[in-house]
């Protein structure tokens, strides 16, 4: 394996090829500073590694060990995570929303959550620049939020099946409805072609058409000299005399090695980031790096994300096109006459068959398996499937900590413990209600409520106090000025949309401020 020798220190050196890790790595080495990434997965080819295989292609996810608990118990792998260089970006849907107004100040507007240290207008500049660099589909109006479009290329048509019942049922209700804004292209850009709706998605795209860091931002960060080191596992951060980060210690291959650096950027997503940090503890950290706050790992949040699955007497074919191809956000701010706070994103979203039958065996309190399953899934052409995109409100106890079993590098597993509040339950009842009427509205029959969850966020939130936050509002340690942390960790709310433009521009910010300072 080609690494700098262990005495030579780098500029940058960031933990975690994902959607943060990957405009970091682009935006920092064309600035011209030296750059290390270090991710625990493989780089893969598109062409060679992914397949149109939706059993097969789960190892795009991080299914290590976690040891999970609550009143809710968190799914681990493929609804939350990724593995490998371009992260979660290889297996997402490619939904491409902004974050509203609101969702930066909750506390000040709703009574719940806490207010972000920026608003909108921080991140507006840097989500029209990720939109425009990766070229994001989308309609000429986008109803709700503070950006109506147009997006950089015109939206994805034509739609699914699916899609198109979604907004039958819509239209008959009053709900307004929208194409979903996505990160695939609706026409060739940059040597990538358009989307051909082969519909594999979540299994990597093959031809490229959607986006991911792997082919977007990491081949521009290589080309301006960045390195890119796969398949290592970081196992620790270390300190130095002063309170700084100086390096990490990594596995490759069984082997240990040491790579030093002026500035760590981790952004290694919501579980394993706090759990690098409190494992790296020492005499100067005894709780772990960052976390004089005491909120590292806290806080963590998901998206309610339940399921409901109609039957229809038309061939609907979930397996068609895109996954999510439109949507509605008509229920995403507060309105207080629904006796809850905050609100949700719907999306028309397609289903393969092992993802259906494995939902809808658990929809029932009585496992649904064997030649019941069976029949049932004899009429997987039939249905339909819309999903929600729902707010979870921040809870300290729900959190990251480590446990008492080690994995096969020493490190304490993660154990994660989750419960939903009282605010959540309703959000959730009030989504799966409407989910419901829109699918009957469109001449289907309910048949399955499937509880799920996706797009962890927080543990490591941002904020202006140091005593109630771990990073400032550039995804700065309070505690170590050269240790910045990135990703969804800092969120310090989850909104009711997909999360990943947010990343993204968060992560654009952040490069800029680090450059600004280099500078300095």
């Amino acid at each position: 394996m080609k690494w700098r020798h262990e005495d030579e220190s780098v500029d940058i050196l960031i933990v975690g090829a994902g959607a943060a890790g990957g405009v970091l790595a682009k935006e920092l080495s064309e600035a011209g500073l030296s750059v290390v990434v270090l991710d625990a997965g493989p780089w893969r080819d598109p062409q060679k590694d992914f397949a149109s295989d939706e059993l097969g292609m789960r190892h795009l996810a991080w299914e290590d060990t976690r040891i999970v608990d609550g009143t809710e118990p968190l799914g681990m792998g493929t609804n939350n995570s990724g593995r490998g260089v371009g992260g979660g970006t290889q297996n997402f849907t490619g939904v491409f929303l902004r974050f509203h107004e609101s969702d930066f100040k909750t506390k000040s507007i709703d009574g719940v959550g806490e207010d972000w240290p920026i608003h909108y207008k921080d991140l507006e500049p840097y989500y029209n620049k990720i939109e425009k660099e990766i070229a994001v589909s989308g309609p000429k109006h986008f109803p709700w939020g503070n950006f109506n479009g147009p997006y950089p290329y015109p939206e994805r048509d034509p739609l699914s099946p699916n899609a198109y019942l979604f907004q039958k049922g819509c239209e008959v209700l009053g709900i307004q409805s929208a194409v979903t804004p996505l990160a695939i292209l609706s026409a060739p850009f940059e040597g990538r072609p358009p989307c051909i709706n082969r519909g594999f998605c979540i299994q990597g795209c093959m031809p490229n058409a959607k986006f991911s860091t792997l082919t977007v931002h990491i081949p521009k960060a290589v080309q301006a000299g960045a390195e890119i080191l796969p398949d290592c596992m970081v196992i620790q951060i270390e300190i130095d005399n002063n309170g700084h980060v100086c390096g990490v210690l990594f596995v490759h291959k069984g082997i240990t090695y040491r790579q030093r650096a002026k500035t760590v950027i981790l952004c290694a997503h919501v579980i394993e980031t706090p759990r690098l940090l409190l494992h790296s503890a020492t005499s100067q950290f005894p709780d772990g790096l960052a976390n004089s706050s005491g909120w590292v790992g806290r806080a963590i949040m998901p998206h309610s994300s339940n399921d409901v699955y109609a039957k229809f007497e038309q061939e609907v074919r979930l397996y068609k096109g895109t996954p999510v191809l439109a949507s509605t956000q008509d229920f995403y701010e507060t309105d207080p006459h629904r006796g809850y706070a905050r609100g949700y994103t719907i999306h028309s979203h397609g289903s393969r068959p092992i993802d259906m039958a494995e939902g809808i065996s658990k929809s029932t309190r009585e496992l649904i398996w064997g030649q019941q399953l069976r029949q049932i899934m004899l009429d997987y052409n039939y249905y339909g499937r819309l999903t929600m995109v729902g707010e979870v409100l921040p809870q300290w106890d729900n959190h990251v900590s480590l446990s008492a079993e080690k994995d096969e590098f020493g490190m304490p597993r993660a154990s994660v413990t989750f419960s939903y509040g009282d605010n959540d339950r309703k959000l959730i009842d009030h989504a799966v209600e409407n989910m419901k009427l829109i699918l009957k509205a469109a001449g289907g029959e309910v048949a399955y409520v499937v509880p799920d969850t996706q797009h962890l966020m927080g543990g490591c939130r941002m904020g202006n106090n140091p005593e109630t936050s771990v990073v400032n509002s550039y995804s700065q340690s309070h505690d170590i000025p050269n240790l910045f942390i990135c990703g969804a960790s800092p969120f310090v709310t989850s909104s009711g949309g997909n999360p990943t433009n947010t990343v993204m521009a968060l992560a654009a910010r952040t490069a800029d401020y680090i450059i600004e300072l280099a500078s300095s």
